[in-house]
């Protein structure tokens, strides 16, 4: 195995070892195999043009050209042309899926699905470092500097999970990088040495050379960048500031936990909340019809969360398992508190995915297909392998849980594990948080009373406004931030309300899902886009986790923190009324809001999408998918211009010549066949010697070409013919001349090694004289022109002096 091939698999897989850092990051983490495959290609397509050889850009160009086949081939094969060439639509649509990627990449926490957003993103950014790896290690022989587009890569991964890419990757990517030294070679290291202290000559004590002595200066040069690298790299990811939110969460939701089914790092919906807000129209997401009597507070809840580290809120990793036929009793509700079984039909937008299900609090029964799992200590169901909410028709038999004023006041304390749990703050709460909690809360006489004053002052007294431009942020100063300027949205009240309920010792998290919607004139209820919210739930024994408002202007007030609260016995179950379906039967209508964009990709329904169809004229048309598909061709034909060239030039040469007689077209065959054997050597290495005479020239080119037999031959029956045309009065045509140059040719195709051969095919040097027929031609019409302009410019002068 020569030395640029170790050092091309060296370079291949250090950038796979580095790559493993961002593992943790996507589940499953199947994008790997197709980086490592496209990867694999590049580099193949690096060691190709390096054996023809090729020029270093024209090499960087190849590799970068095979990359975009094989991305297109995996990620917009269906846009593209033949599959693999990429046309307008296909960037298009690499365009649309790498913004859908980064939207990705804000909505999820960490490890976030592998979507095909995600996944090109991943495959992309590694093929990229990928490249610049090969490049500088193995293209231009760099290999220590190749270390640093590892770092970066290795560092992202690292920053992207809060520093805690873990030693085992770490380990990985710098093993990867001292492979890759190491693979350069001592010899290599040993003149890189000689710029920076001088190697010592072989034999010297402290010589490399010397066998068995200790590494000389520059290997111990070596050692050292690979030591400050790996140190550079243990440092930065500490460095990097940290993010909020989606997969930039800090402390990202691991894999961990137990549990037979597994575990689930939550979607965190804050991220999208307030540009969901904020949208100008407001988009149908869900459909539904129920039973229920009064939908005001039929809260469509996505998620709970849990866990607040002091910098968000986010929901804990606990285990999940299928979904039962029937839900558990919810915790802490007693059978003393009124409640009401409601059904209720949805039917989800195709244009809407999540990967939770919006279900009413707490669910009792739901009837879904799919592939969902359920979390019980949210009471939630989550989507597994790929599954979304997208186009989804699934019943749903939840609990209105009515629970009075008297039974709130009068609940007795949280179990012990729970109020831990959901009562903890972070140590940097500003003081002021708690502080103004017992402000507004004082001579309460319990946590319910304590739970109103909060969410009445908010809602009410406290003099706060609704404003979703507000800038976004869920940590320890952004709530001490928004009670000084009393402007937000509901994540700021919600988020703030939990906060200062712990502060108080009340259980409490933060649910996100949907308002109840708007009832249509045919009894169903429609979910938009700005139904979008966010609300406290905080725990009563008896009750249960219980909702609060604390939003100004949104949403509806709880029966059970008004005045006068009407009380009652429990109830038995409510049967849907003869106006309720029992199956889905209000399907999203297409929303007026769904833009062009969104009819292209389907993302409207079905009908919507069919109805966006209409050739208006605003997709390319032929003419354009033709022109760029034949600038595409000649991209991909650069390279082999050469290969091309020569083809046409020597079939040229050697095609038909059987019928002529003439002495001057025999003449010019004999001299066409001898200078295609001339250029046929030129390209295995012999150059021409147009000094010396057809005789000595065809000695000179079987000596250093070492031809033998009748390849030898024949290019000396050639030069016998040449002579005899240049030299002899009536020269006599000869025959088999084109045979005797494919002799030739066949001779040092048998000679030369694979290299040789490759590059006579792919890149031959006599190319070089169409370079210099281009310049000849241009010099013989810039002369033209220029006689041409002197003649008119002369002509010019002349015809003022003429007149007179």
């Amino acid at each position: 195995m020569s030395g640029r091939t170790r050092l091309t698999l060296a370079s291949w897989a250090a950038t796979l070892m580095a790559a493993g850092a961002l593992l943790p990051l996507v589940k499953p983490a199947t994008w790997i195999f197709t980086a490592a495959f496209v990867l694999a290609l590049v580099s193949g397509a690096g060691t190709l043009a390096r054996r023809v050889p090729l020029a270093r850009p024209l090499t960087l160009l190849a590799q970068t050209v095979a990359a975009l086949l094989a991305l297109t081939l995996f990620f917009a094969r269906e846009q593209a042309l033949l599959w693999i060439v990429p046309g307008p639509e296909a960037l298009t649509h690499a365009v649309e899926l790498f913004g859908a990627g980064a939207e990705d990449v804000g909505r999820y926490a960490i490890p976030a699905p592998d979507t095909e957003g995600i996944r090109l993103m991943l495959v992309g950014g590694v093929v990229a470092i990928g490249l610049l790896v090969d490049a500088l290690a193995v293209t231009f022989r760099k290999a220590a500097p190749a270390g640093l587009p590892l770092l970066a890569l290795y560092s992202v991964a690292a920053g992207l999970s809060g520093g805690g890419a873990g030693w085992l990757w770490f380990l990985l990517a710098a093993s990867g990088y001292l492979l890759l030294l190491l693979a350069e070679g001592r010899d290599r290291l040993s003149q890189w040495g000689r710029v920076f202290g001088g190697a010592q000559r072989s034999g010297r004590p402290g010589s490399s050379v010397a066998g068995g002595g200790p590494a000389f200066a520059p290997a111990r040069t070596g050692r050292r960048i690979g030591a400050v690298a790996m140190g550079v790299a243990l440092v930065v990811p500490f460095a990097l500031p940290g993010f909020s939110g989606g997969l930039f969460g800090s402390g990202g939701e691991g894999s961990g936990g137990s549990g037979k089914g597994g575990t689930i790092s939550a979607v965190n919906p804050l991220v999208s909340l307030q540009n969901n807000l904020r949208q100008p129209e407001d988009r149908e997401v869900l459909r539904y019809r129920t039973n229920a009597s009064d939908t005001s507070g039929l809260y469509l809840r996505l998620v709970a969360l849990d866990q607040f580290d002091g910098t968000s809120w986010k929901s804990s990793v606990r285990p999940i398992e299928d979904v039962p036929k029937q839900l558990p009793w919810p915790d802490g509700l007693s059978q003393s508190v009124k409640v009401t079984e409601v059904t209720s039909n949805f039917v989800a937008s195709e244009a809407y995915e999540q990967k939770w299900l919006p279900m009413p609090y707490p669910a009792g029964r739901v009837d879904i297909d799919g592939r969902w799992r359920y979390e019980p200590a949210g009471r939630m169901l989550v989507g597994d392998d790929k599954q979304t909410t997208k186009g989804a028709r699934y019943q749903v038999s939840s609990l209105d849980v009515q629970p009075t004023a008297g039974q709130l006041s009068a609940a007795g304390p949280a179990p012990e594990k729970l109020r831990r749990e959901y009562t903890k703050v972070p140590t940097t709460l500003p003081a002021d948080v708690r502080t103004t909690a017992l402000d507004v809360t004082k001579g309460a006489r319990n946590d319910y009373e304590r739970a109103v004053r909060l969410q009445d002052w908010f809602a009410r007294d406290g003099g706060f406004r609704y404003d979703v431009d507000v800038v976004s942020g869920t940590g320890v100063q952004a709530i001490s931030r928004f009670l000084k300027d009393k402007e937000g949205f509901c994540v700021h009240f919600s988020f703030s309300m939990a906060a200062m309920a712990r502060s108080l010792g009340i259980p409490a998290r933060v649910a996100v899902g949907f308002m109840p919607g708007t009832t249509q004139t045919d009894g169903s209820v429609s979910v938009g886009i700005r139904d979008a919210h966010a609300w406290p739930e905080l725990y009563f024994e008896g009750a249960g986790w219980t909702r609060f408002e604390p939003t100004p202007s949104r949403g509806s007030t709880p029966s059970y923190t008004r005045e006068n609260t009407p009380s009652g016995t429990a109830t038995g179950p409510a049967q849907p009324q003869q106006s309720a379906s029992a199956q889905p039967s209000a399907a999203p209508s297409a929303s007026e809001s769904c833009t062009p964009q969104m009819r292209r990709l389907g993302g409207c329904g079905p009908d919507a999408a069919v109805a966006g169809a209409s050739s208006d004229g605003s997709g390319p048309d032929v003419t354009t998918v033709l022109l760029w598909s034949l600038a595409a061709l000649l991209v991909l034909a650069l390279p082999l211009l050469p290969l091309l060239w020569r083809t046409r030039v020597r079939a040229g040469r050697l095609g038909p010549g059987g019928g002529v007689r003439g002495p001057e077209e025999t003449a010019a065959r004999t001299l066409a066949v001898w200078q295609e054997i001339n250029d046929t050597a030129w390209d295995h290495g012999v150059e021409p010697d147009d000094s010396l005479t057809p005789r000595k020239s065809a000695a000179r080119i079987v000596g250093l070409g070492e031809l033998r037999g009748e390849s030898a031959d024949a290019v000396h029956r050639v030069a016998r013919a040449v002579e005899e045309v240049l030299y002899a009065p009536r020269p006599q045509p000869v025959a088999g001349l084109a045979e005797e140059a494919g002799r030739v040719r066949a001779g040092f195709h048998a000679g030369a090694d694979r290299r040789t051969r490759l590059r006579a095919l792919l890149a031959p040097r006599s190319a070089v004289r169409l370079r210099w027929s281009a310049s000849a031609r241009w010099a013989t019409t810039a002369s033209r022109w220029s006689e041409r302009r002197h003649a008119l410019t002369t002509r010019l002068r002349r015809a003022p002096r003429e007149a007179n």
